[in-house]
């Protein structure tokens, strides 16, 4: 640019110069003309090389400045949508966040007009799985039946299930799932003994309510205030058995004893061989044997060769099927007397022919209901085509319970802690039959422990290949001392 400006004077001077008079002080020689006409042409080449350097360079820098401005648009704009895309991304990450509380403190967030969430837990694989199939098929139609009728305070009830396969090592897992999930209410299970116990500390630890339609060992409920049945114990169920054997049964005078070697097995044979005990009834063997086992001749041998009139089997149906068909085909004549844990459709299809004769006792038999119990026995068959055993009218029952106290206690206001306990509470002040809960199982309420002491032992007996109501029962355990 200063080279620019330079010539530009030059010019301006020649010009200037050249319209002077010539005199003395302006007169030059044609030497110096020339001189000074190529300095002139020589300036004025400067310039417009000057001038188009320059310009290429404003034309250059007028390109740059244009592709500058377009990628600083572009850029703008990917800076703007990455923007927009990180902040779409943390709302919903909030959002996420956001549905569920992480402490008892945050408010529980139960969708408020939506759902009340329930956990259902029981043996929906492995050895007991009959079980489980009639207990989550009894919670599935009162769960129904609540929805179709409005729902809980207008809310609906979900239902969640977990598999504990019967075993205490998933239990443990289901418990810690089901009670550090900040959506449940409550739990209704576990059913075997064993799976109850597992869980009892992790759902006290965390303050949720396990409500068991089918766990009978003595200590289920003891030692925690959040765990609560709605059937008998296995000491009421021992001391029942063995007073039918002796007081009804009268021609069976002498018994064997085949247990499982688990929590609910040695539990209900404790209570029967202390009874029997009390009460003269002879026990000439007791023999243990391990679930996982389907070969059982060892201990029917054993048996065999004590010549009981009668064999009481404390296990469970799966089990039971296979040893009394064993039995037979070892000769074995005498009368097998089995608890609850054989009241499964499953032992009569397993066992077969083998299965005849069999007594067994039950904390509920539709047989024995009422008007309401035949109106549920009939709306589960046309749901599901099989009729309903006990353990479905258990849960029907427990899951009744459970709705009846978030219908009277729910706060959508409350902390899930708060709501959790309310629920426990509820339950804990059904303790007389004034305030019990009438099901279709009879009548619930609960000791200081969480247990149902009030509920009668019904009894069957297996005739052409049907579970039937024994013809003599027993409902009034005190007048067979």
């Amino acid at each position: 640019m200063r080279n620019w400006l330079v010539g530009l004077l030059i010019v301006g001077l020649l010009s200037f110069w050249g319209c002077q008079p010539p005199d003395k002080k302006t007169e030059v020689t044609s030497d110096e003309t020339q001189e000074t006409q190529e300095s002139s042409e020589k300036a004025t080449v400067e310039v417009e090389d000057d001038q188009a350097t320059v310009e290429g360079k404003d034309d250059q820098a007028t390109v740059e400045g244009e592709v500058a401005e377009d990628q600083a648009t572009a850029e703008g704009e990917v800076a703007e949508d990455q923007a927009t895309a990180e902040g779409e991304v943390a709302e919903d990450q909030a959002t996420a966040e956001g549905a569920g509380p992480s402490s008892d403190d945050t408010i529980a967030t139960q969708k408020e007009s939506e759902q009340v969430k329930v956990a259902v837990a029981g043996p929906f694989t492995g050895t007991a799985a009959a079980f489980g199939e009639m207990i989550e098929r009894g919670a599935r139609l009162k769960a129904k039946q609540i929805n179709e009728a409005g729902g809980i305070n207008g809310r609906k009830l979900v239902l969640t299930f977990g598999d504990d396969a019967g075993t205490d090592k998933e239990a443990k897992l289901v418990a810690t799932r089901f009670a550090t999930d900040r959506e449940i209410l409550a739990v209704v299970g576990h059913f075997n003994s064993s799976c109850s116990l597992a869980g009892k500390d992790i759902y006290k630890e965390n303050g949720i309510v396990a409500l068991s339609p089918g766990s009978t060992n003595v200590s289920v409920c003891e030692g925690s205030d959040w765990t609560f049945r709605n059937l008998y114990r296995d000491d009421f169920q021992g001391q029942f058995i063995a007073r039918y054997i002796k007081n009804i049964l009268t021609k069976y005078n002498s018994v064997a004893v085949l247990f499982d070697n688990d929590d609910y097995g040695r539990g209900l044979r404790d209570a029967f061989t202390a009874e029997a005990k009390k009460i003269d009834l002879e026990l000439v063997t007791s023999v243990a044997y391990d679930r996982e086992n389907t070969d059982f001749s060892t201990q029917l041998t054993k048996i065999k060769s004590k010549k009981p009139k009668a064999i009481f089997i404390s296990g469970l149906y799966e089990q039971a099927a296979l040893i009394v068909k064993q039995a037979r085909k070892l000769g074995i004549r005498s009368l097998f007397f089995g608890a609850d844990g054989i009241d499964s459709p499953d032992f009569l299809k397993n066992a077969g022919i083998s299965a005849e004769g069999t007594y067994l006792t039950t904390p509920f038999t539709f047989g024995a209901g009422g008007e309401e119990a035949a109106k549920v026995a009939a709306a589960f068959e046309a749901e599901f085509k099989v009729p309903p055993d006990t353990w479905a009218a258990l849960t029907y029952d427990a899951m009744g319970m459970i709705a009846e106290a978030i219908e009277k206690t729910y706060n959508k206001e409350a902390t899930l802690a708060e709501n959790r306990k309310a629920i426990r509470d509820h339950l804990a002040s059904i303790d007389t039959p004034e305030e019990g809960f009438i099901g279709i199982t009879g009548l619930t309420y609960f000791d200081i422990n969480g247990d149902t002491v009030n509920k009668p032992a019904y009894v069957k007996v297996v005739i052409d290949g049907k579970y039937t109501t024994a013809p003599e029962q027993m409902l009034n355990l005190d007048a067979f001392k």
